[in-house]
């Protein structure tokens, strides 16, 4: 059993339409509340599905300030495999995994005649070893190239470098939003995902947290499609978030067995 919950305050500047995406895929079954108030009033919240399972609270919101509460304890998941066409929508290159401007260093980097598994595991490899985990380095507007050129970052810079990486070897990848119990210091965090065998596989390009207690929130082509919070019309301003991620027992990851989301 895995205990999550987030907390959100934040400003509307302008009116907003917004999306919320903090709750677990729809492949686990989970207790929850959600509560979003402005200035202390309870606000209308509908849920959408996309076809990839990924719960979106959508809603909006005038001038002033925003509260979000989220808790959930998920106790159970439901194996999801791969969508029909996931195999070519995440071959290609994307806004911030842009694999197109990597496959000639990809390929001076990691054997392209190496099974699936082993050139995942370079990849991961490299990461780690090559990648300065550095919060401020980069910003928003970087993808897997800056990444690559200034060796520092973030979860979501790493995940979208592997990833891109992972593309430009032509093996299918993906981003993944997680509630990850263990990290330090705790937040939402991003990983990989691969299509390997008809499974999508968990890749940590960090190694700060188990990969088999992490609960996926969301998946999609990069940062873009797995964001917590867009505002699609409107100026929102972050003022505060706290996220928290328990399981009863953390199990032991050397980052080398193939895991995925349980």
């Amino acid at each position: 059993m895995r205990e999550v919950s987030c907390q959100l305050d934040v400003v509307v500047h302008r009116s907003a339409d917004l999306v919320l995406t903090v709750a677990p895929h729809t492949a686990y079954e989970v207790s929850e509340r959600l509560d979003v108030r402005l200035d202390g009033q309870p606000v209308d919240v509908i849920e959408r599905v996309d076809t990839f399972g990924t719960r979106r609270h959508c809603f909006q919101a005038g001038l002033g300030r925003l509260t979000v509460a989220y808790a959930a304890t998920v106790t159970a998941h439901r194996t999801a495999g791969p969508q029909p066409g996931d195999d070519l929508t995440y071959l290609r290159p994307s806004r911030y995994c842009d694999s197109d401007r990597l496959v000639n260093v990809a390929q001076s980097l990691f054997a392209e005649s190496a099974p699936a598994r082993d050139t995942v595991g370079a990849i991961r490899r490299w990461t780690l070893e090559s990648i300065q985990y550095a919060p401020g380095t980069t910003d928003h507007l970087d993808g897997a190239t800056e990444v690559f050129l200034s060796r520092r970052g973030v979860c979501r810079d790493t995940a979208h470098l592997l990833t891109a990486f992972a593309r430009a070897m032509g093996i299918p990848a993906r981003v993944a939003a997680v509630y990850a119990p263990g990290l330090v210091p705790m937040d939402f965090h991003a990983v990989s995902e691969v299509l390997i065998d008809g499974i999508w596989w968990i890749v940590d390009g960090t190694g700060l947290a188990p990969r088999g207690s992490m609960v996926r929130i969301a998946a999609g082509r990069d940062a873009a499609d797995i964001a917590f919070l867009d505002a699609i019309r409107g100026q929102i301003e972050l003022v505060s978030m706290t996220v928290d991620a328990r399981a009863d027992v953390l199990p032991h990851d050397d980052g080398v067995l193939a895991v995925a989301f349980s």
